[in-house]
């Protein structure tokens, strides 16, 4: 058993190692000079390691104005995601409305239409609507995360229902209630969704790239990915490090609440 065991470990430890290995080599060659990339054969030498390829994605790349952009994005989509997923998870758990259940299973079933499906009908709509290359463009189709109401409202209903009966007893009103007790006791699955939501819109790719067709709105993933036909390696790859440190930044600090984010609400009392 120990020698099974001994074997599960050593795999564990050399697939980790087989997924670290490339990121830390292109960190490395992102400290070299252009001269020393083009050498052949290539050495990793880092005698002469220079900021120089990270100084020039903010200058001739416009990385700043890229991740501006990207932040901006965050900073419309998230607040709005957040605050409709939890208006909709607290009507879903704690009131009785005709169709109620139809009404949820129906926004249920959003989540399993792939996006790639009604994709090109949002852009012919943006485009008809002239918002290429605006920040409405961006941010508009994706103002409400279905996946959200679903986890909030499992969390709603696991906390218990004469909280809310003691609220109305004292006077509490239904906003007052939601705003004051309901929202502080979901934090923990809020800011789960709030690193996850981060993470995900952060790292859009496709809609950003369908509808800006401006350098100076595009966000950091297309900014990036217009770099592909580039021969500075040392550039790129700098560029590179620099988008993905963010996530990774936010996701170290956050794993702890997206763990307790994503258990919360899987007991129910």
């Amino acid at each position: 058993m120990k020698k099974k065991e001994f074997a599960f470990d050593l795999v564990k430890i050399l697939l980790g190692i087989a997924l670290v290995l490339p990121i830390i080599l292109a960190a490395f060659i992102s400290f070299m000079p252009k001269a020393d990339i083009m050498k052949i054969p290539f050495e990793l030498n880092l005698n002469n390691a220079t900021l120089e390829n990270y100084i020039h994605s903010f200058t001739y790349m416009n990385l700043g104005n890229y991740l501006k952009n990207s932040f901006i994005m965050v900073g419309i989509e998230l607040p709005c995601k957040a605050f409709t997923a939890l208006l909709a998870a607290y009507a879903f758990s704690h009131f009785e409305f005709p169709g109620k259940n139809f009404l949820f299973t129906l926004l249920m079933t959003v989540m399993m239409i792939p996006g790639e499906v009604i994709i090109m009908s949002l852009y012919k709509m943006i485009m008809k609507w002239g918002l290429i290359d605006t920040y409405a463009g961006l941010t508009i189709t994706s103002l409400v995360d279905v996946a959200a109401v679903f986890m909030l409202r499992q969390n709603m209903l696991s906390i218990p229902k004469s909280l809310y009966e003691a609220a109305k007893i004292d006077g509490c009103g239904r906003m007052k209630y939601f705003f004051s007790i309901l929202i502080p006791l979901c934090k923990t699955v809020l800011a789960a969704y709030a690193l996850r939501g981060f993470i995900n819109i952060y790292n859009s790719y496709m809609w950003p790239l369908l509808v800006t067709t401006k350098d100076e709105m595009r966000t950091i993933q297309t900014g990036v990915a217009q770099l592909s036909w580039s021969s500075h390696s040392g550039l790129v790859l700098a560029a590179a490090m620099i988008t993905s440190i963010i996530p990774l930044t936010v996701y170290f600090f956050g794993m702890d609440s997206i763990v307790e984010g994503m258990t919360a609400g899987a007991v129910k009392n």
